[in-house]
């Protein structure tokens, strides 16, 4: 991570803006408030070492250890002012430049030569299908939390992405199923 900005080094950052936390809390919070969808904490340990990096950074301190009757002794972590100065300028930063992402598919749109322009429709609409349904599901998990608009402006982006999305995989599948988008013939 050095000091570069990652999404889940934002989210801890932010929630011990809030208050002062343990990791295991923080993972919970991000979970609550659906903020999974938006920074990677699949494994519980993405949390633990990226709160290990952020503290070697000094960008979080150590505040204090918890000690509850029957559970283990819990490391609860508050902001330091250069890791407030810090998140200020990476929330600032990602707000207002483009980052360059390299996620997987696009890297796959670059590579789909390879397979014949019906395989490819059939992938897409798939794909297609699986974004909607998981747009729906989001959007319905989302729509009942009853929060207010703010809370929910990464969830509303989400949408509009991934309807615009789906609307240009349907329109690609389409032109490949009507044979206006094809390969050119010495090519497979």
């Amino acid at each position: 991570m050095g000091r570069s900005r990652s999404p889940l080094a934002l989210v801890l950052l932010v929630l011990l803006a809030e208050e002062p936390a343990h990791p295991y809390r923080m993972h919970e919070l991000i979970r609550a408030r659906g903020k999974d969808r938006v920074a990677n904490v699949a494994s519980r340990n993405s949390v633990y070492q990226a709160v290990e990096r952020l503290e070697r950074l000094g960008l979080i301190a150590v505040r204090g250890v918890d000690r509850d009757a029957g559970r283990p002794e819990r490391t609860v972590y508050e902001l330091t002012p250069d890791g407030t100065a810090t998140m200020l300028d990476w929330l600032r930063g990602m707000l207002s430049e483009p980052a360059v992402e390299y996620p997987e598919f696009p890297a796959a749109l670059a590579s789909l030569l390879i397979l014949p322009p019906a395989e490819v429709a059939d992938l897409l609409d798939r794909r297609a299908d699986a974004v909607e349904s998981a747009l729906d599901a989001a959007k319905a998990e989302v729509d009942g939390l009853g929060l207010a608009r703010p809370f929910l402006l990464e969830e509303e982006y989400a949408q509009t992405v991934g309807r615009a999305e789906v609307a240009w995989l349907r329109g690609v599948v389409a032109d490949l199923r009507s044979g206006t988008l094809t390969w050119p013939a010495d090519w497979t």
